[in-house]
């Protein structure tokens, strides 16, 4: 499949261009004092032609839906799950720019990145990292909260473009635990 940069992408970003546009699928969450949950998401990378992509992102979590009464063969079904009826978990906004900076050690293939995620639970985080080969590697560098927020004391995201899907997972220390797994979704190009 030939890749074409979107019209009007900022050359600051071209990097990232892989990203811009709809991304749709499923994932999962599981994490201590959370439990397993079965989500989609809707995430949408564009621009306005500035250096930086904007982005946003929303977690929609499953719900299983229980029959009122036993079907005429006798078998409880599978829990269903309700698409666009799902109970929002978690919105995102946020800007992702290629820094003019180059740290020492960076490899020549790659691109560092800056990024600022703020999430509707009342947390700003500022991420760095690198891009380069269909990978994005973010850490936390700072993150802010309002006083009702969750303490978030760390994250990591690593994205990949995996067989023209985009493949996520974020690593956690919150709620007292320490950095680990906490989400992860395949998503695929609407």
């Amino acid at each position: 499949m030939t890749f074409t940069f979107p019209d009007g992408l900022s050359p600051e970003v071209y990097p990232l261009a892989w990203l811009v546009g709809r991304w749709r699928g499923e994932g999962v969450i599981d994490y201590p004092g959370v439990g397993k949950k079965t989500f989609v998401q809707d995430l949408v990378f564009d621009h306005d032609g500035g250096p930086y992509l904007r982005f946003e992102s929303t977690l929609r979590v499953l719900e299983s839906v229980v029959p009122d009464k036993l079907p005429d063969d006798g078998e409880w079904p599978e829990a269903a799950e309700v698409g666009e009826a799902g109970t929002v978990w978690s919105t995102e906004t946020g800007y992702w720019r290629v820094s003019t900076d180059r740290p020492e050690g960076l490899e020549e293939n790659k691109h560092a990145l800056e990024v600022l995620v703020a999430d509707a639970s009342g947390r700003i985080t500022v991420y760095i990292g690198a891009a380069g080969n269909g990978r994005i590697d973010l850490a936390s560098d700072a993150i802010a909260r309002t006083s009702t927020a969750s303490e978030v004391r760390a994250s990591k995201r690593l994205y990949g473009l995996v067989q023209g899907r985009l493949l996520w997972v974020e690593e956690l220390a919150a709620f007292g635990e320490p950095l680990r797994s906490y989400a992860s979704a395949e998503l695929d190009r609407q």
